[in-house]
Parts: structure tokens; C-alpha cells; sequence
């Protein structure tokens, strides 16, 4: 049972080469729990698998690492609500942008 749990959590890692490639990180201490973090990896070098269950994309500037099969990447979403969450959360995205003078 854990290791089916595994398999469906995604974990990540970002690795940056200095903490001015570092935007934003904001870890909210009211009603929500969620965190915020932000930044640039600079200018993509190459985006691969490593070892076949790790999608690895180098920058410039830092590398962004997350547990993802290359299957996965064509995965569609399981539901509309899902599909309405990621044009949202593209929305949400494209908002922050604008605010912050991006």
C-alpha cells in the first residue's frame, strides 16, 4: 500500500545557482496551506530523462528535477474539474505575471 502511495506522489527538486535566480518563495500562515515558490532557471539547456523516471530540466541557471515517467507527459486529465484547475491556475499565473510587472 505505501509503495503504490509512492508511486502515484510526485516530488521534485530545484537547484539554482544563486539565490537572485530566487523570485519569490511565500509559505502562507492563515486559512490556506500553501507555498509559493518562484524563480528562473535561465535559459533552457537541455530537458531529459534520467534513469528513465526523472524528468531533468538545466538552465542557465539552475536545474528543476521532478519524478515523472516519459509516459506520464501525455497523460490526459482525469476529469473536466481537473482540466478547469490547470486553465485556472495558468489564469492565476498569467495574473501574477501582469502584477508584478513582468
Amino acid at each position: 500500500m505505501e509503495n503504490e502511495m509512492e508511486d502515484k506522489e510526485r516530488f521534485f527538486s530545484i537547484e539554482l545557482k544563486s539565490k537572485a535566480n530566487l523570485k519569490n518563495v511565500t509559505i502562507t500562515n492563515g486559512a490556506h496551506d500553501s507555498v509559493l515558490v518562484e524563480g528562473t532557471i535561465g535559459e533552457l539547456v537541455q530537458a531529459t530523462f534520467a534513469e528513465g523516471i526523472i524528468l531533468e530540466i538545466v538552465g542557465k541557471k539552475g536545474t528543476l528535477r521532478i519524478n515523472l515517467k516519459e509516459k506520464e507527459l501525455r497523460k490526459e486529465p482525469q476529469s473536466a474539474t481537473t482540466s478547469e484547475n490547470l486553465k485556472n491556475g495558468t489564469a492565476e499565473q498569467a495574473d501574477r505575471k501582469k502584477n508584478h510587472g513582468r
